[in-house]
């Protein structure tokens, strides 16, 4: 309501997130799904002639379950974005705000330096998120924590050179999934999946309990990656400005009260009372910075089942996935790895 800031006042307010319930009610199957490769860091995933490749770092690299990566090529700067057409074309982006297509740098314009989503339509035109007009990809906390709103959804038709703006204002878009007349978009910091086509600009799924990162189709909807969950901690701190400020000026990002891919290596890391651990005991259901979650969607892009890592796991910060021979891959940039879960 609008008047909510000022009855505030008078009847107090509380922190709220989203219950994991339902679709997004907790489990453990990611955490103990099989490994299908092991990779430091790993990130985006995408098909590409009859093989997974997958992003680490500045490389791009081929899997084989249960073998070693193979590496395929190195570049200037971490990879923040892949993509692959049906006719065999990559599309490859930079965290330095460079895009690349079969190895070729494609010219975007200098509103465009922070690419953190490519997806090749279905009549060969590329879409493409700009997650922010003042941050790089790999800066998404610093984005995040300063509550900002200067992303955009770009594409580039079949046959034209430049990229067209089709939406602007938006909090982190993270993810993207080509769709009949339009695209389907993660917008991180809103937590929440908006469809834009020739009727504007609306949202399909809301309060998601965590951060939305990339989708991939399904032949019956499609997956989510969630790359660490929502917390009232952090909920409470992006409302108190001061002290958000203070903590963004003085205190190292690593240990800020912030999502993160991955948590508990540090004793210098912030922790909530609910967190620590007793007896050496970590609980799943403890408050956590990181978590592990993919969802499956159906073609209304509503939830119908979800693969978790809990508090106490390691398989966190899940940024892709993929349909994959009948399994779910899922990249865990916080825990090395891609793991196989088999479809639902």
């Amino acid at each position: 309501m609008i008047l909510d800031p000022i009855l505030d006042l008078f009847r107090g307010k509380a922190v709220t997130i989203p219950p994991m319930d339902g679709a997004f009610r907790p489990n453990t199957a990611l955490e103990d799904a099989p490994v299908f490769a092991r990779l430091a860091e790993a990130d985006n995933l995408a098909p590409w002639k009859g093989a997974v490749i997958a992003s680490s770092g500045n490389a791009l690299y081929r899997l084989t379950e249960g073998a070693p990566p193979e590496l395929l090529e190195v570049f200037e700067a971490p990879v923040s974005a892949i993509a692959t057409s049906s006719a065999g074309e990559i599309a490859v982006a930079l965290d330095d705000g460079r895009l690349f297509l079969d190895r070729e740098e494609v010219p975007t314009g200098s509103a465009i330096r922070c690419i953190t989503a490519l997806a090749f339509a279905s009549d060969g035109g590329l879409w493409l998120a700009n997650g922010s007009a003042e941050h790089r990809a790999s800066d998404w906390a610093a984005d995040l924590m300063r509550k900002r709103a200067s992303g955009s959804v770009w594409r580039r038709a079949p046959g034209k050179a430049a990229f067209e703006q089709r939406a602007s204002g938006l909090a982190f878009p993270n993810g993207l999934l080509p769709v009949a007349g339009g695209v389907v978009f993660s917008e991180s910091w809103r937590h929440r999946l908006m469809r834009l086509d020739g009727n504007g600009l609306r949202p399909v799924l809301e309060q998601i309990p965590g951060y939305p990162a990339r989708l991939a189709p399904l032949a019956e909807g499609a997956l989510l990656a969630v790359f660490a969950p929502r917390n009232r901690l952090i909920e409470l701190v992006l409302q108190e400005d001061h002290y958000r400020h203070d903590m963004i000026a003085e205190v190292p990002r690593p240990y800020w009260i912030a999502p993160a891919l991955a948590s508990g290596k540090s004793f210098l890391e912030p922790l909530q009372c609910g967190g620590i651990r007793t007896m050496g005991v970590h609980k799943p259901w403890a408050p956590s910075r990181s978590w592990g979650l993919v969802v499956r969607l159906d073609k209304a892009m509503q939830p119908v089942e979800s693969w978790h890592s809990r508090a106490n796991g390691t398989r966190h910060g899940i940024c892709s996935a993929l349909a994959w021979e009948g399994r779910i891959l899922a990249a865990s940039k916080g825990g090395d790895l891609v793991a196989a879960m088999e479809a639902g």
